[in-house]
C-alpha cells in the first residue's frame, strides 16, 4: 500500500523512532499469534480433563491451524484494497474475542470453535506484519529492522511451551483455573497492540477501483482447508489410506485446481497467478514451505525427544529449547544488518539452509546418553540455519514485486510457510509413528527371545507403550529401556526424513537471482508511482 495519500502529495518517510514504535505494535500482534500456535499443546493434557474432552482434543489445535493459514492470502489481498491499518486491526480484535471466548469456554465444543475464531485473527497477524514493515522501510533498509521479527519466532517457539506448562500446572491463578489463563494473558498486549497501531500506523489509503473475488475466496478457503483436514486430522488420527482421509485429500487437491483456473479469469484475483511468472516469487514460496517444514519439525519433534527419551517435564524441556532460540535470534538480527550494510541477501538463505540441514544430520547422534551441551550445540547450529534463512526470504520478495502487489505477495509468502509447517508436521509424526511400531516390535521381539520372562503379559498395545513411558517405575529396566531405544531410533528417521527437505531448501537458494535492493529513494519513487496509478 502506497504511503501517499490519494491527492498526489509527496509520501513522508518514517525515522527510525517513528519505526520502532511501530514496529512494537507489530511484533506484540505477531508474538501472541506465535504464542498460540504452540502454547496449548503443554496445557492441552489439563483442559482435556477439565472439560472431559478426550475425543476431541486434537482440535483444539487444528482449528487455529486451520482458519489462520486459510485466511493468511486473503489479508493481504483485502488489505491492498481497503488499507492496512483498518485490516490489521480487524485481525487484532477477532484474535481478541477469540481469546476472551476461549478462556470462558464450557466445553469442547466452545473452546474449538473459539480457538477457529483465534486462528481467523490470528492470519491477518502473522501475514500483515511483514506487509506494513514492506511499506514504510525500504528494502535496503528493511534488514535492520526484520531481523527482531525472527527473534520474534526464537522466542515464542521457547515461551509458548513455557507458558502452557506454567499455566496449566496451577489450579487456580487470581481464583481463576489456571489454563485459561493461556488465552486471558492475550488481552492486555492485544489491547497494547491496538492502541499502538491506532496511534501511529498512520499509512493513509490509495483509492482503488476493486471488486472482491467472492468465488476465488471460497474456492481458496474450501481447498486448503480440505487438504489440512486429511495431511492434519484425519491422516495422522485414522491413517493414510483411511476413506476419509483419501476423500478429503482428493475434494482438496481438485478444489484447488478448480481455484488456480479460476484466478487465470477473475479480474480481481485473490491470488494473482502472473506472480508465479516472477522468478524471485516463485523460489521464495517454496523455500517458505521448506523452511516452514524445517522449523516446526525440530520445534515439535525436540521437546517429544525430551520428554520422552530424556524424562524431562514439559517445563524442562521448553526451557531447554533455549539455545534452539538464541541461535534463531542471534543469526536473525546478524543477517539483518548484514543486509542493511551490504545490500547483499542471497549468501543468508543459502548458508543457513546449509547449516540447518548439517545440524538436522548431526541430531541423528542422539541417543538415550547425549548430554545436554551435545544437544544445544546442535539446537544451536538448527536455530542459525533458520534464523539466517526465515527473514531474508521476505526481504528479497518484497524487493522483486510491483508495489501494488506487496500485500498479496508478502501474505503469499507466509501461506506457504505455514503450509509448509502443517505437511512438515503431520509427515514428521507420520514417519516417527511408523517407525515407532516397526522398532518397538523389533525390540521386544528380539528381547522375548533373549529374556520370555521380561516380556511376559507385557501390553505392547499404543495404550501399554504409553504406559511403559509414562510409568517406568513400573516396569523394568530392560523393558523402559528397550521402548526408549525403540523411540531413539524412530527419532533418528525422522531427522534423516527432515535433512533432504532442508536440502532441497538450499537447492532452491541457490537458485535465487540476486537484484539489487532498492533504497529510500527508489522506493519513494515505487510507491509514488503505484499510488498515481491507482488514482488515474
Amino acid at each position: 500500500m502506497s504511503s501517499q495519500p490519494a491527492s498526489g502529495a509527496p509520501s513522508k518517510a518514517h525515522s527510525h523512532r517513528e519505526i520502532m514504535v511501530i514496529m512494537s505494535g507489530l511484533m506484540t500482534g505477531m508474538l501472541l499469534a506465535a504464542l498460540d500456535q504452540t502454547i496449548v499443546s503443554t496445557a492441552l493434557k489439563t483442559i482435556v480433563i477439565d472439560l472431559h474432552g478426550l475425543k476431541e482434543y486434537t482440535w483444539v489445535v487444528t482449528a487455529y491451524l486451520l482458519t489462520s493459514t486459510a485466511s493468511t492470502p486473503l489479508y493481504g489481498k483485502i488489505s491492498d484494497l481497503y488499507g492496512r491499518r483498518i485490516v490489521f486491526q480487524f485481525a487484532i480484535v477477532t484474535f481478541l474475542i477469540g481469546s476472551f471466548l476461549a478462556g470462558v469456554s464450557q466445553n469442547m465444543s466452545q473452546l474449538i470453535a473459539t480457538r477457529a475464531l483465534q486462528g481467523l485473527g490470528a492470519g491477518g497477524l502473522m501475514a500483515l506484519t511483514f506487509v506494513i514493515i514492506g511499506d514504510i522501510v525500504p528494502p535496503r533498509e528493511r534488514g535492520r529492522y526484520q531481523g527482531y521479527f525472527g527473534a520474534v519466532w526464537g522466542l515464542s517457539s521457547v515461551a509458548g511451551p513455557l507458558l502452557g506448562g506454567f499455566f496449566s500446572d496451577h489450579n487456580q491463578i487470581l481464583g481463576i483455573t489456571g489454563w485459561r489463563w493461556i488465552f486471558y494473558i492475550n488481552l492486555p498486549f492485544g489491547i497494547a497492540a491496538l492502541a499502538i497501531t491506532s496511534a501511529v500506523l498512520h499509512i493513509p489509503k490509495v483509492k482503488r477501483e476493486h471488486s472482491i473475488d467472492y468465488l476465488g475466496a471460497l474456492l481458496l478457503v474450501t481447498g486448503v482447508t480440505a487438504v489440512l483436514m486429511a495431511m492434519a486430522v484425519y491422516g495422522p488420527q485414522d491413517g493414510w489410506l483411511d476413506s476419509r482421509t483419501i476423500t478429503y485429500f482428493i475434494v482438496g487437491i481438485i478444489v484447488s485446481i478448480g481455484f488456480v483456473y479460476w484466478e487465470g479469469k477473475a479480474k480481481e484475483p485473490i491470488l494473482p497467478m502472473s506472480l508465479f511468472k516472477n522468478h524471485t516469487f516463485s523460489i521464495t514460496s517454496a523455500l517458505g514451505a521448506v523452511i516452514g517444514a524445517g522449523m516446526f519439525g525440530a520445534i515439535v519433534m525436540l521437546p517429544l525427544y525430551l520428554q520422552i527419551v530424556k524424562g524431562n517435564t514439559a517445563t524442562q524441556a521448553g526451557l531447554k529449547l533455549i539455545p534452539l532460540m538464541l541461535g534463531i535470534v542471534s543469526t536473525s538480527i546478524f543477517s539483518g544488518k548484514q543486509i542493511t550494510k551490504t545490500g547483499k541477501y542471497k549468501m543468508f538463505p543459502v548458508v543457513g539452509t546449509a547449516i540447518m540441514t548439517v545440524g538436522l544430520l548431526m541430531m541423528v547422534t542422539l541417543n538415550r546418553e547425549t548430554p545436554f551441551w551435545q544437544l544445544s550445540i546442535y539446537s544451536i547450529i538448527v536455530g542459525a540455519g533458520l534464523g539466517l534463512s526465515m527473514q531474508t526470504i521476505v526481504i528479497a520478495l518484497q524487493n522483486s514485486v510491483d508495489f501494488k502487489d506487496m500485500g498479496v505477495a508478502t501474505s503469499a509468502n507466509t501461506f506457504f510457510r505455514s503450509l509448509g509447517s502443517v505437511f512438515g508436521t503431520a509427515i514428521f509424526g507420520a514417519v516417527l509413528n511408523n517407525r515407532l511400531a516397526h522398532y518397538m516390535t523389533n525390540g521386544f521381539t528380539t528381547l522375548g527371545t533373549q529374556d520370555p520372562s521380561a516380556v511376559k503379559g507385557l501390553d505392547l498395545s499404543t495404550q501399554g507403550v504409553t504406559a511403559i513411558v509414562a510409568s517406568p517405575q513400573n516396569f523394568s529396566a530392560v523393558v523402559h529401556n528397550t521402548a526408549m531405544d525403540a523411540y531413539v531410533n524412530a527419532f533418528h528417521i525422522v531427522f534423516l526424513t527432515a535433512a533432504p527437505v532442508t536440502a532441497l531448501g538450499f537447492i532452491l537458494a541457490l537458485s535465487l537471482r540476486e537484484v539489487p535492493l532498492r533504497t529510500s529513494h527508489d522506493y519513494a519513487a515505487a510507491r509514488d508511482e503505484s499510488a498515481g496509478e491507482a488514482v488515474g
